[in-house]
């Protein structure tokens, strides 16, 4: 009997892939089953998710996906089958990730600190376990390997499909040859799905489209920037030395010989590569939408470099045929990570895509999406899956280039603060080419083009990778000395900054932040935004330029969140919200010579009776008129400027002549970073979607005084963890990266978020979420760093200036 088409839901979600599947069925989990409906223009699966090759792994030196690999590992291989009675054919088989060079090893020694913090089964082992366990493989070179023993692989299908009936029985309508055909926003907020067999309204819209997310959004005039890459796998003809097994060989993972995987399919081969040069995008405009269970030819010549290796490596394959060739198109946002959250400039429509390893994220991924749905914010940090991490710099032709430079590195070494230099640069500020010219090494934020650190005495200019330490630590060592003894120059104008005005401005602000607004003009107030469960939205400083007018400066990343927040909590306030990032420039002075330099640039007066500490004016600098707020990221006298692009060379000049007599030197994020850890402030690394003010330590910061979102249950809460600030000691080595565990007494208390070593203490610093217990001043601890144990304990205070009497010196 036919069954009636419904007209409203709560959630529509357009897609029913792993993905859209997978939400489809944590939703239900968290009560909305019998709200939901799901969309498939054809079958489950019949998109990107069919032909997975379906392996997933442990081996991730990422924390947030490392707690979703480990959840999904949990339902294949058990969970999913016991609730919902559907076999998944999960295959327990366990994984290597080989080592040839010492650079790969260093990054299995990483991933093992993290994966010790997530409580993983993970070894680091010699080449003679992986010949134990995989005597076929030709291990010529190797020499170590990261072995994970509860890896495996699953069929991509029958997961969905189990994860369907889990969906089905708790409510969830799935309508299957049903082809969505528009999507639009009805001026009540809710939404409008057209599809061939009727409409739908809706409350949330999800976008879990696959290789169509990215047109489905151009319905709602959205900009979700992915692109289709193809891939390849080939299985083998029946491998004769696999008839007599009688457990399934472990996966190997092989990133410098193969750029790929290997690993048994039944009794035949299965050979996955990622070639690292002449990637193939397809469906750059339009992904056909008759296209079901599609695969294109096989291109023999890009790969074949990689396939001979893989015969070389496994020479029991070298004689066999290819009895099937699996070539399909999978998506890649520019970054590589999927776009998980809300879209960009809207309300209630949901990203669900842009997922390269649907198989091995999904499932995790869209329980974090669902637990944001439905409550308001997601258990792991979601920071670099948000959709919101992208701007309008982020056009077509650009997706296609750092999707094809994404696809390329997906088996090089990660190395940290890896750069990717495709397609820049698309925003640089007023002084790029100045600063570029002095030796600036750049990093890109959100388009913006921010120096790193400044190349000197012979040094390369260029990114010098390691997991190890490097010269460019001698470089930030430089610069952070500069400063503390002298006086630094930043171009800070990465990042976010928004005026926010009108009679009802102050009105919305202050429901929205947990500090003290600023009361007078020119006052300066750092606060925090919050979400309804009490979680950190974004730390925000928030400069009062008049009665009814606000300047808002953050991360860089943050610029479409905060405006969103803004939009989506204004009620009938009457106020206007204007990004000037685009717009403004920043740089920021800092050092005990700092008010030297200033005052020979204007005729203000810089004293602490005229220009307060966290106070802001307009002063006059190479005759244009400027922005000046009194305050120092780095921990020392200093002042951050704020101006129209137009001033910002002439101002950068004029402060650079005035300071050469005084040693001025240029400094970048890296050292920035350094100064910050030294002072104790935490950044974007610790003040996340995860953690309430309670549990960040930065209660300080919160009024119980007044009314605002979040408030009673950032102020209300257990602490299951809290960030605690710590001493490590250093070996001159290796500095750690973040994700370390942290042990007390044998047993791990938590991990780090933010490491770096302190040239001007001589210490490792961190900060790092661990147990209440452990986060007790002077508590000794031990840190996991590379594998190995490093004495460490809790800091009460900042390791430099514990007083902050610097920042507050007054003229002589």
């Amino acid at each position: 009997m036919a069954t009636e088409f419904p007209t409203n839901a709560r959630v529509v979600i357009v897609g029913g892939g792993v993905m859209g599947v997978g939400l489809a069925y944590h939703l239900s989990h968290e009560g909305w089953g019998d709200d939901t409906v799901l969309l498939e223009k054809a079958e489950l699966t019949s998109g990107s998710t069919w032909h997975a090759a379906g392996q997933i792994t442990h081996s991730t030196s990422s924390f947030g996906l490392g707690k979703c690999v480990d959840y999904n590992i949990g339902l294949y291989s058990g969970g999913l089958e016991a609730e919902t009675g559907q076999p998944v054919t999960w295959h327990g088989c366990g994984s290597f990730r080989l080592a040839y060079t010492e650079d790969e090893m260093d990054w299995l020694r990483h991933t093992l600190s993290v994966g010790r913090a997530l409580g993983f089964n993970i070894e680091l082992v010699g080449s003679d376990k992986v010949a134990e366990l995989h005597p076929f493989y030709n291990l010529d070179g190797v020499l170590g390997a990261l072995h994970t023993p509860d890896d495996g692989h699953v069929d991509p299908t029958n997961v969905t499909m189990a994860m369907a009936t889990g969906a089905r029985q708790k409510g969830v309508k799935i309508i299957r040859q049903c082809r969505a055909t528009n999507i639009t926003q009805l001026p009540s907020g809710e939404w409008q799905v057209e599809t061939e067999k009727g409409t739908i309204t809706c409350e949330h819209v999800v976008n879990a489209g696959g290789t169509y997310a990215r047109q489905m959004g151009e319905w709602s005039g959205l900009q979700l920037p992915m692109t289709s890459m193809t891939h390849h796998y080939f299985v083998t003809e029946p491998v004769p030395e696999f008839e007599a097994l009688d457990t399934e060989l472990p996966v190997i993972r092989d990133d410098k010989k193969v750029s790929g995987y290997i690993r048994m399919e039944q009794k035949r081969g299965l050979i996955g590569i990622y070639e690292k040069e002449n990637p193939n995008s397809v469906w750059h405009d339009h992904c056909p939408w008759d296209y079901e269970n599609w695969l294109f030819d096989a291109d023999y010549d890009r790969v074949m470099p990689y396939l001979e290796e893989s015969l070389n490596r496994m020479p029991i394959f070298a004689e066999l045929g290819i009895q099937r060739e699996v070539h399909g198109a999978i998506s890649h946002p520019p970054d590589g990570n999927p776009l998980i959250g809300p879209a960009p400039g809207v309300r209630n429509y949901w990203c669900c895509c842009g997922t390269q390893i649907g198989i091995g994220w999904g499932p995790g991924l869209t329980r974090e999406l669902a637990r944001w749905m439905v409550h308001g914010a997601a258990d792991i940090s979601m920071r670099d899956y948000d959709p919101r991490r992208f701007g309008s710099y982020a056009t077509k032709e650009w997706q296609v280039v750092k999707a094809e430079e994404d696809y390329c590195l997906r088996h090089e070494i990660p190395f940290p603060h890896f750069n990717r230099l495709a397609g820049r640069p698309i925003k640089p500020s007023p002084l790029y080419e100045l600063l570029k010219s002095k030796g600036a090494v750049y990093e890109e934020v959100y388009g913006f083009e921010r120096p790193r650190f400044f190349a000197k005495d012979g040094v390369a200019q260029e990114d010098h990778y390691g997991f190890n330490r490097t010269v460019v630590e001698d470089m930030i060592a430089t610069e952070v000395k500069a400063v503390r003894e002298n006086v630094g120059l930043m171009d800070a104008t990465a990042f976010t900054k928004v005026l926010v005005s009108g009679p009802d401005a102050y009105a919305l602000l202050d429901r929205l932040t947990a500090n003290r607004m600023p009361q007078k003009t020119g006052s300066i107030t750092l606060t925090h935004m919050l979400n309804r469960k009490g979680r950190i939205e974004l730390e925000t400083t928030i400069v009062r330029m008049a009665d009814d007018a606000f300047y808002l400066v953050c991360a860089a990343f943050f610029e479409q969140r905060l405006l969103d927040h803004l939009n989506h909590q204004r009620a009938d306030e009457e106020v206007t919200t204007k990004a000037l990032s685009a717009e403004w420039s920043a740089l920021s002075l800092n050092g005990p010579r700092a008010r030297d330099v200033l005052s020979a640039c204007t005729d203000a007066n810089l004293s602490n009776a005229g220009f307060r500490w966290l106070s802001a004016q307009q002063i006059t600098v190479a005759g244009h008129e400027i922005w000046a707020f009194r305050m120092s990221y780095a921990g020392e006298l200093g002042w951050e400027f704020h101006m129209p692009n137009a001033a910002c060379l002439d101002v950068y000049n004029a402060l650079w002549a005035a300071g050469e007599a005084h040693n001025i030197a240029d400094y970048g994020s890296f050292a920035m970073n350094v100064m910050r850890m030294e002072k104790g402030f935490k950044g974007a690394g610790e003040l996340t979607n995860e953690v309430t003010l309670a549990e960040a330590d930065v209660l300080r910061f919160a009024r119980t005084d007044k009314d605002y979102l979040g408030r009673d249950k950032t102020l209300n809460t257990d602490l299951p963890w809290v960030c605690a600030y710590l001493e490590i000691e250093p070996d001159g080595k290796a500095d750690g990266h973040g994700g370390e565990a942290v042990i007390m007494g044998g047993t791990v208390v938590g991990s780090t978020a933010s490491v770096t070593y302190s040239p001007t203490v001589g210490k490792i610093l961190a900060f790092a979420y661990i147990k209440p217990e452990a986060a007790v001043a002077g508590k000794a601890l031990d840190l996991i760093i590379h594998g190995e144990p490093r004495a460490a304990k809790v800091l009460s205070e900042p390791a430099y200036d514990p007083a902050s009497i610097k920042p507050r010196t007054d003229a002589a």
